[in-house]
C-alpha cells in the first residue's frame, strides 16, 4: 500500500498513534500535513519525515477551523487527536466533560466538515478515518466522557458515510484497544487494572501505536475502496470474545 502523490492531514500527529501513522504513511510516499498542539513535537516530526506542520489549539472550535483552513485541500484526513480526563460517573465535572467531548468529538466533526467541504469544491473523492476506541463498546471505570465521545464519533461516522458517499468520500472508524501511548499509560499503569484487561485479549497483549498505524493505512488504501460507514476494531480480539 503506497501513497505517493497523496496529501494526508493528521490531527494529533505529534505523539502516539498520530505520530506513528505520520511516520508510516510518509515512508510510503505521502505528504503529511501534521496538526498538533506542541510545536516541539511538530518540529521533531518534520525533521524526521518532512511535510508540513500546523500548531493549533484543537480544543477550540475556532482553532480547529483555522488549522484546517491552513491545511488546505488534501486527499485524506485522519482524525487522531484525542484526550481523556479520568472521572467516574459520580465525580464527572463540567470541565472534564467539555475537555473530552470538545477535542474527541467536536473537533473531529469540525475537521471532517472542513475537509469534506474542500474535497467537494475540488470535485469530490477522498477518505476520512476517525480514530475511536473499544471504550465506546465496553464500560471501563472512570471513562464515562471518553466512552461517550468515542461512541458518538462512531455514530457520526455512519452519518458522514451516508451523506458524503455521493461525493466519493469514504468515511470509516477504527477502534483500537489499549494502545501503549503516553495517554494510555496514565490510565492503565496500575497492574491491578491492566492485568485483567490484558487477559481478555486473545492476542495476549495491548496494541502498539504501529499496529494501529498499519490498520489506518489499510483503510485509506485503494484495497479498501468498498469499505465505508464501518468500524474496524484493532483490539487483538477483545470485542469478539
Amino acid at each position: 500500500m503506497q501513497f505517493s502523490g497523496k496529501s494526508i492531514i493528521i490531527t494529533g500527529a505529534g505523539k502516539g498513534i498520530g505520530r506513528a501513522t505520520a511516520e508510516l504513511l510518509a515512508a510510503r510516499g505521502a505528504e503529511i500535513i501534521a496538526i498538533s498542539r506542541t510545536q516541539s513535537d511538530l518540529d521533531s516530526l518534520r525533521a524526521d519525515i518532512g511535510g508540513r506542520s500546523i500548531a493549533a489549539d484543537l480544543a477550540s472550535a475556532k482553532g480547529a477551523r483555522q488549522a484546517m483552513a491552513e491545511a488546505g485541500t488534501c486527499d485524506m484526513l485522519i482524525n487522531c487527536a484525542g484526550t481523556n480526563v479520568l472521572e467516574s460517573v459520580l465525580d464527572m465535572t463540567e470541565e472534564g466533560y467539555e475537555t473530552v467531548m470538545g477535542i474527541n468529538l467536536r473537533t473531529a466533526l469540525i475537521c471532517a466538515q472542513e475537509f469534506a467541504r474542500a474535497r467537494i469544491a475540488a470535485g469530490g473523492e477522498g477518505a476520512i478515518v476517525n480514530v475511536t476506541s473499544i471504550a465506546g463498546h465496553r464500560g471501563f471505570q472512570d471513562h464515562v466522557c471518553y466512552a461517550a465521545s468515542k461512541a458518538g464519533l462512531e455514530g457520526a461516522t455512519r452519518v458522514m458515510a451516508k451523506e458524503l458517499g455521493q461525493h466519493g468520500i469514504r468515511v470509516v472508524a477504527l477502534a483500537p484497544t489499549v494502545t501503549m501511548t503516553e495517554l494510555a499509560a496514565e490510565a492503565w499503569s496500575n497492574p491491578a487494572k491492566s492485568a485483567p484487561m490484558m487477559a481478555r485479549h486473545p492476542a495476549g497483549r495491548f496494541a502498539e501505536a504501529e499496529d494501529v498505524a498499519r490498520a489506518i493505512a489499510l483503510l485509506l488504501s485503494d484495497d479498501a475502496a468498498m469499505i465505508t460507514g464501518a468500524m474496524l476494531p484493532v483490539d487483538g480480539g477483545f470485542l469478539s470474545v
